[in-house]
């Protein structure tokens, strides 16, 4: 009976995971590597490279993050118009020589012009990779496939950091030149493996303007809160590796900020890894608001623990009650949009949650702001603010039905 039930059991986790879902998951996973390998390290590479000071590094930063996610919007616009593969295929042609141009620039204007083109590519992809796990995996099951998909996101930036240091050690724009290889690597895998994508997802293409799209979007209640909720709250957490080592450098090292963000970035990726499934299946729609309270929380704690860390245990201990809070927002969000995406409009509603990247870019400018006119501690009170303010969006937003 045992050998039945198991062989059941595996068949049914089979037809969930087919080779186009699969490949989609792949996608994620390998481009977070290559992204991850760079990226946590932008700040500190600003800094040697372009001499910036903090204050320019987070409108740097900031900015080019501000640019790809409102750019995002009109990239799920055109997921819902052409197929996944034509979409996915292009942005990771885009990704991969949008690094190598990062890798071959000496001029900060071009390379800030790269950084954007990288982040939007990268947001494209993802927009795609969740309109196609929409498209091809049954509802019931989409939230557990959801949870891997950010399983693996984690388990590339636990690898991507590791390796972009030891590739920065060599020289500092290595990691861009990886990056572009790897990008490269996966267009050829996906030019091959990914066309099956297209002819197994039998996915209704929205006829509407963009124009009509947004004024539809605008007038839901529920999506703008959410929406301005996640903007608020991804100050907070979208970016903390950049607004964090914007903070380290003006209290400690170079290679003090390289050491703490490597064990930061890495803890976060391991506690996702092992609290996510078990977190994450006990969010759905009954519960969301007060899951989201409690993830608000563990932000709070998190951010006061790093105001006052003054060893490597304490910025630890505190990244870690960080991530949980991290664990309980992101997987609602995903469940929350794919609840209520119309199924010809769902790559630009996965397009509207990712203006929650906003907060993301904002975080590194207003942080930067803060510790060039205030005490550097000053810059995680403005932070739990944000957090405060999301939470009164959020509540709005779970109030209102329909």
């Amino acid at each position: 009976m045992k050998d039945v039930s198991g062989r059941l059991e595996f068949q049914a986790v089979s037809k969930v995971y087919e080779r186009p879902v699969v490949l989609l998951l792949l996608a994620t996973f390998i481009l977070t590597i290559a992204r991850a390998l760079a990226l946590p390290y932008l700040v500190v590479y600003l800094s040697q490279t372009f001499g910036l000071g903090v204050a320019d590094i987070g409108l740097a930063v900031g900015g080019a993050l501000i640019v790809s996610s409102v750019l995002g919007v009109y990239g799920g616009f055109l997921v819902d118009k052409f197929s996944n593969y034509r979409v996915m295929l292009g942005a990771a042609i885009v990704f991969a020589l949008a690094f190598t141009l990062a890798f071959e620039v000496n001029s900060l204007v071009l390379f800030i012009v790269a950084i954007v083109v990288v982040n939007l590519a990268y947001a494209v992809i993802d927009i795609a990779v969740k309109s196609g796990i929409g498209s091809l995996v049954a509802p019931d099951k989409r939230g557990s496939v959801f949870s891997l998909k950010y399983t693996l996101t984690n388990v590339g930036y636990a690898i991507g950091p590791f390796l972009g240091m030891l590739l920065a050690n060599i020289s500092p724009g290595l990691p861009f030149a990886a990056a572009a290889l790897i990008g490269a690597g996966f267009v050829a895998l996906y030019a091959v493996l990914g066309g099956q994508i297209t002819h197994s997802a039998c996915v209704e293409r929205s006829d509407k303007g963009f124009a009509t799209v947004l004024i539809h979007m605008l007038g839901n209640y529920r999506l703008v809160c959410f929406t301005i909720g996640g903007i608020l709250s991804a100050i907070v957490f979208g970016q903390f590796t950049a607004y964090l080592s914007q903070y380290l450098i003006v209290t400690s090292d170079p290679e003090n900020t390289y050491r703490i963000i490597n064990y930061l970035v890495t803890t976060n990726a391991c506690v996702v890894i092992s609290l996510q499934y078990l977190i994450g299946s006990r969010i759905n729609q009954n519960n969301l608001f007060p899951m989201l309270m409690l993830g608000m929380a563990f932000f709070l704690v998190g951010l006061m623990g790093f105001c006052y860390a003054q060893v490597h245990v304490v910025w630890i201990v505190a990244m870690i009650v960080f991530t949980i809070g991290e664990i309980i927002i992101i997987p609602a969000e995903y469940l929350f949009i794919d609840y209520i995406a119309p199924e010809d409009m769902r790559g630009v509603y996965y397009g509207a949650q990712n203006l929650s990247n906003l907060g993301a870019a904002l975080g590194p400018v207003l942080c930067g702001i803060a510790l060039s006119l205030y005490a550097p501690g000053v810059m995680f009170y403005i932070l739990s603010l944000c957090i405060v303010m999301a939470s009164g969006f959020y509540f709005m937003g779970s109030r209102r039905r329909g």
